[in-house]
């Protein structure tokens, strides 16, 4: 039997045995449980598998896949969840447990992933994830980086993010059409920011929507008029670090 890759849902299936278990050689012990996202056939998960054991639970949303994983890995039947990664409620699963993330991510909603991380990010305290390389550099990129972006902030904020390593298109089926990379993201101690945070992430998505015009322009209609530091308003988005990001949430809840 074998599973037949599902455009619709992003499937690209890990050929490389190497690779796999490459990927799984970072993850780190920092949790007891890990849960793999899309697992598809499992080249990743059976070497997850050996190092984990029971406490290695999957998600995968295709019906296929489920029904592979239970024929070929009988062991871990009582750990896959039939069901989209995005919809789960995890504390319904783990409780208040810290788990890890894992896997081949569909590269058309891997962001999305992400997103639910930092949602959940009481709970999940390291990530382990292949992206569209383009993707990968954009997390980990630092401040002053053309890669760097809305994306890199709101995971900088909450995880040291490292690139690990690219992964060519010929260790997939079907290959494709872009290189990919893997990242590992570990959270931090903090999991709240000082500052309000629902106005951290507008002025991060306002900066950066206009991120060719100096910060002054591009946050005018935030700042009521009062003017900014001339060392922080001459500058781009992309040069703020999260740090300095968080301390102009401040002055414009001040303002």
């Amino acid at each position: 039997m074998s599973v037949r890759a599902k455009k619709h849902l992003g499937q690209h299936f890990l050929i490389d045995e190497a690779i796999a278990e490459e990927i799984s050689d970072v993850l780190e012990h920092t949790t007891e449980k890990v849960l793999e996202i899309g697992p598809g056939m499992g080249s990743l998960t059976k070497y997850l598998l050996k190092e984990w054991g029971k406490n290695l639970w999957v998600s995968e949303v295709d019906v296929e896949s489920v029904s592979y994983l239970n024929m070929y890995y009988p062991q871990l039947k009582p750990n896959i969840i039939h069901g989209d990664f995005l919809q789960l409620d995890l504390t319904t699963i783990f409780g208040k447990e810290k788990i890890s993330l894992i896997g081949n991510f569909p590269y058309n909603i891997s962001s999305q992933i992400l997103f639910k991380a930092l949602e959940n990010r009481d709970m999940i305290v390291q990530v382990v994830g292949m992206f569209q390389k383009e993707v990968g550099k954009r997390i980990c990129s630092p401040p002053g980086n053309r890669d760097y972006g809305i994306l890199s902030v709101f995971i900088q904020a909450y995880y040291e993010a490292d690139y690990l390593f690219d992964v060519p298109p010929e260790s997939f089926n079907p290959p494709p059409a872009v290189n990919s990379g893997v990242i590992r993201l570990t959270k931090k101690g903090n999991n709240a920011l000082n500052c309000d945070e629902v106005l951290f992430r507008k002025v991060v998505k306002t900066a950066f929507n206009q991120r060719r015009k100096k910060l002054s322009n591009a946050l005018s209609g935030m700042l009521e008029g009062k003017k900014m530091r001339e060392n922080t308003g001459h500058k781009r988005a992309e040069e703020l670090s999260w740090q300095d990001f968080v301390e102009l949430t401040n002055f414009i809840s001040q303002a």
